[in-house]
């Protein structure tokens, strides 16, 4: 039978489905894949109409929303850990609508970066408060299965997100990409304003002062498993980041594909949405760390292919779509596991620690991404290069976590 979640402080709803709980926090996570994804049509269009020559310059477009995402999330989690999940959560989307909504009306590249940097603030909100409630209703392989859940919805938006950025740039200029994102945004306000449960119970809720602020800020970064698995997972999504902000140029300037380009960054993104939705079907027998460990093994095996055939030649459009595939497959594998371990030690600070993990992993990673996104040079070689540097990394942040050894027995679960 459905599990049934309490809702102790908002009126309006008595209880909520397990599967609403888990489509809710999965839309919440998948607004910020919308704010990007929707933009990867019409980046050289908006670039070109407002005066922006290069085309690498263009791709700020999504390092803006990056940029204020990350620094947002710092400012989510200690609110949430006092006065609970559904506050901060509205406020969040609220300054994520306005903000995509004063976008369409923006003139210059400068506004545009500003408004789509406000934007970044206000989606921080869904990404620390959708980590924290999981944390707040599940832990160890229960949460990683929730997670993986969670992860398929959100690998599934790529699949979309590009499809209706190209449909409004058939029908009408850039600007209505901005309306469509807000529009969007307000329906799952007003769903999480009359649905959400309050997930934090009233005695785990920690006050608001610098020593309580200082000491789970100490607590997330000197717990071993919790800090070096986050840093593997900041790298990891460097990759991720860094495609997102080449993918135009790739599929476009290299392969020219045109209106096409969606169909195949769909395909892509489905391979990560299928990876996940196996995750959380294997994962309760299998175990997180066998699965991740051996998916980021696969990762590196993978990568390091696409590189060695660049470097030799141009690949095939149906060989190259094929190696991306099988990569990104792996990362469904990595992302959804080396999150929950990363939170499972820190469930008694689950808003400051989701607040903590996702500032380093948007901050990290879209460094890193914006690094490789800016060095590409009409090859795909770059990208490859990128991809090994971050699949080692992260292969050696999770031996400092796991002092070495991979594909230990599962630690004993947190409830």
């Amino acid at each position: 039978m459905d599990q049934q979640i309490p809702h102790p402080s908002a009126p309006v709803a008595a209880s909520i489905a397990r599967w609403e709980f888990i489509a809710m926090a999965a839309a919440l996570m998948a607004i910020n894949a919308l704010a990007i994804d929707i933009m990867l049509p019409g980046l050289q269009e908006i670039g070109a109409s407002l005066g922006v020559a290069s085309e690498n310059h263009r791709q700020y477009v999504i390092s803006a929303y990056f940029g204020g995402l990350a620094i947002g999330l710092l400012a989510y989690g200690p609110p949430s850990d006092r006065f609970g999940r559904r506050a901060p959560l509205i406020f969040g989307l609220a300054v994520y609508v306005l903000a995509a909504f004063a976008a369409s009306f923006a003139t210059d590249f400068t506004a545009l970066l500003v408004l789509r940097f406000i934007q970044g603030l206000g989606a921080a909100a869904t990404r620390v408060i959708a980590v924290s409630m999981v944390r707040d209703r599940f832990g160890g392989r229960q949460m990683a299965e929730t997670m993986s859940l969670i992860f398929m919805v959100f690998m599934l938006v790529p699949v979309i997100a590009p499809s209706i950025g190209q449909m409004v740039m058939v029908f009408a200029e850039w600007h209505w990409i901005f309306i469509c994102n807000a529009a969007i945004g307000l329906a799952i306000s007003i769903w999480v304003y009359f649905r959400l449960p309050e997930t934090l119970a009233p005695e785990k809720r920690r006050p608001i002062s610098i020593g309580s602020i200082g000491t789970a800020f100490a607590t997330v970064l000197s717990n071993r498993i919790s800090l070096f698995y986050t840093l593997a997972s900041t790298v990891i999504f460097g990759a991720l980041f860094g495609f997102i902000n080449s993918a135009q140029q790739v599929y476009v300037g290299i392969y020219d594909l045109g209106v096409w380009f969606p169909a195949i960054f769909a395909i892509v993104a489905s391979m990560m949405a299928i990876s996940s939705f196996m995750n959380s079907r294997l994962v309760g027998r299998v175990g997180m760390r066998r699965l991740s460990h051996g998916a980021l093994l696969g990762f590196l095996t993978t990568s390091f292919i696409w590189l060695i055939w660049s470097l030799f030649a141009v690949i095939p459009l149906p060989i190259f779509v094929l190696l991306f595939a099988a990569t990104m497959f792996q990362f469904g594998w990595i992302g959804s596991n080396f999150n929950a371990m990363a939170m499972e030690p820190l469930g008694h600070i689950a808003g400051t620690a989701a607040s903590v993990q996702g500032f380093m992993q948007t901050l990290g990673g879209g460094l890193v991404g914006a690094v490789i996104g800016q060095s590409f040079d009409g090859t795909t070689t770059p990208l490859a290069v990128g991809f090994c540097c971050v699949g080692l990394g992260s292969l050696f942040f999770v031996l400092v976590a796991e002092r070495g050894k991979l594909f230990r027995a599962q630690h004993k679960q947190v409830p």
